[in-house]
């Protein structure tokens, strides 16, 4: 399936915005489960990434069908999804929330990042976390998988909805991530929430100066008229700087 274009100004902004203050905008549109719970960043320190989604669906193992010898196969979703991923995307893995065994190892996420994809993200676990931690790329996982070869996953799909950590994925959704987690925007609408989503981390880098300033939090934080004005005359600063 070809994946949807995606705005890189709008990437570019969506890197520049935590997911507080995404699932705020979000909110006041209206979105009320786009945060992907019960994940983490492997490596904290490389977990800001933003792309459009590229899906990979698990549905139970079944013993006749799944066993060492179906990674062979060239066309085995896992793998061809690797070898696929668009660059600049982010694998987004439903896993169904099963981390007993692995959505991936460190060698099939050192690929994705030696292709270029953006991140990749499971609500199920990884494999050799440890190796996967060290890597200059971001992956998110629920926790780590046992390190035995018991296989409970069966790969499906590729490029389709999915679930992850209970909230809808679909294709070219873009997906953004930081230290807090992840969260899951609607195509249609990341333009629109990456703009809202600067201007309203702007404000909040306004109130946090005024804060550590010794300002009261009230009438700044929701402004009050006279907050809104200093903000204005603020901004314009900031922008002409």
């Amino acid at each position: 399936m070809t994946q949807p274009a995606f705005n890189e100004k709008t990437r570019d902004r969506l890197l520049t915005v935590s997911t507080a203050t995404l699932t705020t905008v979000m909110f006041k549109r209206g979105f009320r489960n786009c945060f992907i719970g019960g994940i983490h960043p492997l490596n904290p320190a490389e977990a800001r990434m933003a792309g459009p989604a590229y899906t990979l669906r698990y549905i139970p193992a079944r013993e006749d069908l799944d066993h060492l010898k179906v990674f062979e196969d060239r066309a085995h979703p896992q793998r061809k999804g690797v070898e696929e991923c668009p660059a600049g995307h982010v694998m987004m893995i439903d896993s169904r929330k099963d981390r007993s065994a692995a959505s991936a190892g460190d060698i099939l996420v050192t690929r994705l990042w030696k292709r270029g994809a953006a991140g990749i993200v499971t609500d199920g676990g990884f494999r050799d976390s440890g190796d996967i931690a060290k890597l200059p790329f971001p992956a998110y996982h629920s926790g780590p998988s046992a390190p035995t070869n018991l296989i409970r996953h069966h790969a499906v799909d590729l490029n389709v909805p999915i679930g992850c950590g209970d909230v809808a994925v679909y294709p070219g959704d873009m997906i953004v991530g930081d230290t807090d987690g992840v969260v899951v925007i609607p195509r249609e609408i990341a333009d629109a929430v990456a703009e809202e989503a600067v201007e309203q981390t702007m404000f909040e880098d306004f109130v946090q100066e005024r804060v550590m300033a010794g300002e009261t939090i009230l009438g700044l934080y929701p402004p009050g008229p006279e907050a809104r004005a200093a903000y204005s005359q603020w901004r314009g600063a900031q922008i002409s700087a």
